[in-house]
């Protein structure tokens, strides 16, 4: 029951459907990113996540990683696998040409990246950081590292991490207190980072750190943190690694899940100071690790999209194998599925993985957009909307996936709680999708504090208009339903900015309910858009009539099922601050 079949053909009805594709595969460097090159890798890469990926999952929930002195040593096959993902180009789908990568929209590799996290998430883990400092070192680093480092990285050849959190520091990067001092052309970098994923293992050649560190002489705070790039073994003149820098992995944590995916306490210049490079400029290092954040944020909030696939697939399996019970008025005892609430369940899972999966590729259609199209206004047009989306893919999602990756315990019953089932193992891996890169609290008061009120809710009101344009459009049964929700999205969008300023805890206290509010109705836009483009294709007489009235009909769920929690979130969210802070300390 732990097997995984790729949802290839949901994944190119979002693309072409809801996504743009055709439009994106005309944007500068996307010519190529014809229908039947995305048909092929959609396929292909579908084949070596089902058939290289899905097997190690289970073996590396069970065996995880390990530190031995100052290595840290992978379960059997991860090694091999991901020799195929590098090898195969799998790892460069989207990367500059100019530096060894393919090209390819992002709206293609983000599902083949959803494939690889539902697959395997551990594993998977490895290159979402390295894509995340590919994008941060090709947006700020000088030309001479961008020649040094991104080949290598695109190839997969190397990989990269993120490392911002200290043990004092937590989310308030504010408080991180390792220390840069300059030396001629580089740094020497001292001190102590925590949660490192993927910062030591043997899969790769070199490991490149981008390190948050402060220099002697700069301003408190935030503004005073510089990024540095700190490699594993400093390069060769040839650019074969060289020396040993100084630094190591300390430990790795014991976790709830992603087990194989080692979590390092990683420890630079015990003894002479690790050397880094100055990525941008110093004192600025936090906004170009943003660029590696963002990116990281819309990858986590892939995860969670992807784990409630391969819990949806898992339950949904168990559920017509397994034979319980009978239906009213019948005495032949019948598969679970047969019954309404393990229906529920189901169409509860389905809806909302698929919802999470239009609004992920929303995104990842905004960011091509802004990136590669001609058209200035339009550029800024789309960065706005993707702005707007990334906290939403990232909080929404992966709140979502709490609830799907129960559920798919829950249908399981007691064979859920029971880890040989596999079931278990998707609930505690979502676990920290919720927390890593943000937790859903930041991303809340990022949506609310940078994306809604300071704008005035410009970028908000324009995406309402265009849901309110889909609600409008009749015949399906869910029309109500979204415009209602629409409007209780605006409302307490209205509410946050005439009493965000004057409650300073308003926007803190209203942030979770809004953000879950902005999702579940971006959700129902999307998927009723679905069900539009689904009558479309039916009309049409495109083959695979029974996929497209299954849109139709979750659509239909989703508008009777999940949009109604609008009016609770909205209750929630404008009540103000008062019963939220109304006790003291102590009374806790």
């Amino acid at each position: 029951m732990t097997t995984y079949s790729a949802p290839v053909t949901d994944m190119q009805f979002v693309q072409r459907e809801l996504s743009g594709l055709e439009e994106i595969a005309t944007l500068p460097g996307f010519e190529e990113a014809s229908p039947e090159l995305v048909e092929t890798v959609l396929e292909e890469a579908a084949k070596l996540a089902g058939e290289v990926l899905t097997p190690l999952n289970r073996v590396g929930d069970t065996e995880g990683a390990r530190v031995e002195g100052d290595e840290v040593l992978l379960p059997d096959g991860f090694g091999d696998a991901y020799n195929e993902l590098a090898d195969g180009g799998w790892l460069s789908l989207v990367h500059n040409p100019e530096f060894g990568g393919q090209g390819l929209p992002q709206l293609v590799s983000m599902a083949v990246e959803e494939m690889w996290n539902s697959a395997n998430l551990s594993l998977s883990l490895c290159p979402l950081l390295t894509k995340g400092a590919i994008e941060a070192i090709e947006a700020h680093a000088s030309g001479a590292l961008k020649d040094a480092y991104l080949p290598k990285l695109i190839s997969g050849e190397w990989s990269a991490t993120m490392n911002l959190t200290e043990p004092q520091a937590g989310s308030d990067l504010a408080a991180v207190r390792t220390e840069a001092t300059r030396e001629g052309d580089h740094y020497r970098i001292r001190g102590q980072k925590i949660y490192i994923t993927w910062g030591e293992h043997g899969l790769t050649g070199n490991i490149i750190h981008l390190v948050l560190a402060r220099l002697p002489d700069a301003p408190p705070g935030v503004g005073g943190i510089s990024l540095f790039l700190v490699p594993k073994f400093l390069p060769n003149a040839d650019g074969t690694p060289g020396e040993r820098n100084d630094l190591k992995v300390v430990s790795i944590e014991h976790k709830l899940g992603i087990h194989a995916s080692p979590t390092c306490v990683m420890s630079f210049g015990e003894s002479d100071g690790a050397v880094g490079y100055l990525v941008g400029e110093e004192n600025r290092g936090l906004a170009c690790m943003f660029t590696m954040m963002n990116d990281a944020r819309i990858g986590v909030g892939l995860q969670g999209l992807a784990l409630c696939e391969r819990a949806y697939q898992q339950a949904v399996i168990y559920a017509k194998d397994r034979v319980q019970g009978n239906l009213p008025g019948e005495r032949e005892r019948v598969s679970i599925i047969k019954h309404a609430d393990v229906r529920r369940m189901l169409m509860l899972m389905k809806a909302q993985t698929e919802a999470c999966r239009a609004v992920a590729y929303a995104s990842a259609a905004a960011s091509d957009f802004f990136k590669h199209h001609a058209d200035e206004e339009t550029r800024a047009r789309h960065r706005a909307r993707w702005e707007l989306l990334t906290p939403i893919v990232k909080g929404w999602c992966t709140e979502v996936s709490q609830e799907v990756t129960s559920l798919g315990i829950q249908i399981h019953g007691g064979m859920g709680f029971v880890e040989e089932t596999g079931a278990a193992q998707y609930y505690r891996d979502a676990r920290i999708t919720t927390i890593y890169e943000g937790t859903t609290g930041i991303q809340a008061g990022d949506l609310v504090g940078r994306k809604v009120m300071r704008d005035g809710g410009e970028g908000m009101q324009t995406m309402l208009a265009e849901i309110r344009s889909i609600a409008e459009q009749g015949g399906f049964g869910w029309e109500e339903a979204l415009s209602g929700a629409v409007d209780q999205l605006e409302e307490a969008t209205r509410w946050l900015l005439a009493n965000g300023g004057d409650d300073l805890h308003a926007p803190g206290a209203a942030s979770f309910n809004y953000l879950m509010l902005a999702g579940t109705v971006v959700g129902g836009w999307q998927m009723a858009r679905s069900a539009i483009a689904a009558q479309r294709c039916l009309t049409a007489g495109n083959e695979n009539e029974a996929f497209y009235q299954a849109k139709i009909a979750t659509a239909r769920f989703y508008a009777d099922h999940l949009l109604p929690r609008s009016g609770a979130y909205l209750a929630a969210a404008t009540v103000g601050s008062a019963s939220t802070m109304a006790l003291a300390d102590e009374q806790f």
